[in-house]
């Protein structure tokens, strides 16, 4: 939703700098109310457009995506154990309830509004003039209208007056200009935040207006006498303030725009730029998640460490991922390429069926070793150096780990140091592919980071691949549970299901089914499924948090269920009820073969 709204205000304000810069002078206001209503529509309906498919299959598209993954996307912070306040959680919420109260606020005032013009047409009498029914105001107000809804008070004006007033009023009823003021009022209540759309909607009604002047000079009135009569009314006190307003302001933008030199006719050919600017704001929107799947992202590993010591904190906990705007997850799908980076006979390979294992249990056992032996070099320290360093190494055939190589560093020392602990590491169990050993890479972000009272390491666990699988940090969406469960985010020891990540993964893939009606109806998408592993290891509330189709969901919700006993998380050398997380990819594949789970993301939750 976050994300959404995000996509939504940029595009307004991409667009109203548009409209400045090429239609604001023109006299094409038929077009401009048309390009007008298009920007709106076009910003509310260009985020929820999926062109991802497309995208990948374009190379310089993917090429785009790829300088996205590696420049722009947010890292994922592995922080300290959840303090007694969430500070950050608090104020989003907090934001949350601001944003919602003051757009109820501002729908209330539209409706009181709209129920006030409804209240003064029933108070007013009527008359019918030709095929126009107006609405006598009971004293000397500002002439307007709302729909077929004239509003007049005749005594206030000449008779001259009065036929440039009907025809100005008339042009704002046939032509449903209130439909156009009715949009930008909610358009603003929704995006009270953004400046950018109350100036969209001050244009709109602007243009309203020159349009009902035209109109009125087009019928043969004298333009200068019009242009007094609107100065004399410019006093009147307006009846309503959601209207078609004949004297509204700013009357000396409507008096020189009565005055310009029509626009030529070859003019109106640059409203055709808004359709490549429609085109670049739906692949910008798609961008992130095409970046998403196109480049490899590990999950970070965070470093804390108290500046006044070089000792490897005692403790190691499982990630907290920081909350990220309309995709939470880390998501890394691959198309199963094999990249040969040294020779054809010695290929080295990026996915494989079944990736490398850290020895001794994988994730968690790698996170325990990389907080025993990493350590914060003192110089780096002193100096304050942070920031994040991404090593990339290979798992031979054998298991040993070679070619550690800083791909982005940040200071020697740090680079140093992470360095050296991914080349000290043991052998892991190698990754296979078509039952034999291969050679697979790894690229470790290890995030460096000084904190003041807190020698505490916490590492998030690397990612790991089978096929379309992929684990990575993941910051779920809150949920609640019963108050008598007491529920850790974050523990000593994280839960593990037996065997580890990569079993976890295996049952997956042979356990879940693709339901046969969501296959006919090529249902395809996202479901996450969290759930408590609690004290006996055993899985309890599982629901949906985030769903794609009732199918999908009910299928994911029984795979859950279905699940063996965990390995309780620990905490203070306690069992303890622990969330956890599993954002599951439904994806349908080829016509010539059979629907499978392409990608399924397990994730320790914060």
């Amino acid at each position: 939703m976050l994300a959404y709204f995000l996509k939504v205000n940029v595009a307004i304000v991409l667009f109203y700098a548009f409209y400045r810069l090429f239609f604001y002078k023109d006299t094409f206001f038929g077009w401009r109310r048309t390009a007008l209503l298009c920007f709106f529509a076009v910003s509310a309906a260009v985020p929820l457009l999926n062109i991802q498919t497309w995208i990948t299959e374009q190379e310089p598209m993917v090429a785009m995506a790829d300088l996205y993954a590696s420049v722009v996307l947010p890292e994922l912070t592995i922080g300290t154990e959840a303090a007694p306040t969430d500070w950050k959680s608090i104020l989003s919420e907090y934001a949350n309830i601001a944003y919602w109260g003051i757009v109820a606020l501002l729908m209330i005032r539209l409706i009181m509004q709209l129920a006030g013009i409804i209240h003064l047409a029933c108070r007013c009498r009527k008359v019918q003039i030709g095929n126009t029914n107006i609405h006598l105001l009971p004293k000397a107000d500002g002439p307007f209208s709302f729909f077929h809804w004239i509003f007049i008070h005749p005594s206030s004006h000449t008779e001259e007056e009065f036929n440039e007033i009907l025809t100005h009023e008339q042009t704002h009823a046939r032509q449903w200009h209130s439909i156009d003021v009715i949009i930008s009022e909610l358009v603003c209540i929704f995006c009270w935040c953004n400046p950018f759309a109350w100036l969209m909607k001050r244009e709109i009604r602007t243009n309203l207006e020159y349009m009902a002047d035209a109109r009125v000079l087009e019928n043969g009135y004298d333009s200068k006498t019009y242009q007094y009569h609107l100065l004399g009314l410019s006093h009147q006190k307006a009846a309503a303030t959601i209207y078609n307003s004949f004297n509204v302001l700013p009357l000396k933008k409507r008096i020189k725009m009565m005055n310009k030199k029509r626009t030529k006719g070859i003019g109106r050919t640059k409203y055709l730029m808004f359709l490549p600017l429609a085109a670049l704001l739906m692949i910008i929107s798609n961008i992130e998640a095409v970046a998403r799947t196109t480049k490899k992202i590990a999950a970070e590993v965070i470093e804390a460490v108290d500046p006044k010591t070089e000792q490897p904190a005692p403790e190691v906990q499982d990630p907290q991922a920081a909350p990220q705007p309309e995709q939470d997850t880390k998501t890394v799908t691959y198309k199963g390429k094999v990249v040969d980076k040294d020779t054809l006979d010695n290929p080295i390979f990026e996915v494989v069926e079944h990736m490398p294992e850290f020895p001794g249990g994988g994730m968690p056992v790698l996170m325990e070793y990389l907080s025993k032996n990493i350590k914060y070099p003192e110089a780096a320290m002193k100096k304050g150096t942070q920031g994040r360093v991404t090593v990339q190494f290979v798992v031979e055939k054998d298991g040993s780990i070679a070619n550690a190589r800083v791909l982005r560093g940040i200071d020697p020392e740090l680079d140093k140091e992470a360095v050296r602990v991914i080349s000290a590491m043991p052998k892991w169990k190698p990754g296979t592919q078509k039952g034999e050993a291969v050679r697979v890479k790894y690229t470790v972000p290890v995030m460096f980071r000084l904190t003041e009272n807190n020698t505490q390491v916490k590492y998030a666990p690397i990612e790991s691949k089978i096929d379309e699988m992929v684990v990575v940090g993941y910051a779920p969406e809150e949920a609640t549970y019963p108050e008598e469960v007491t529920v850790f985010e974050v523990v000593e020891k994280m839960p593990e299901y037996p065997g580890g990540m990569s079993a976890m993964m295996e049952f997956i893939g042979k356990n879940i089914k693709y339901p046969v009606a969501a296959q006919k109806a090529k249902i395809q998408g996202r479901v996450v499924i969290q759930f408590i592993v609690d004290k006996e290891g055993n899985i309890i509330c599982p629901r949906v948090i985030r769903g794609a189709d009732p199918l999908l969901d009910a299928e994911a919700i029984r795979l859950t269920t279905i699940m063996p006993k965990w390995k309780p998380g620990m905490q203070r050398g306690q069992a303890v009820n622990v969330k956890y997380t599993v954002p599951i990819m439904f994806r349908l594949q080829e016509p010539e073969k059979s629907p499978a789970v392409q990608n399924a993301t397990v994730t320790p939750t914060k």
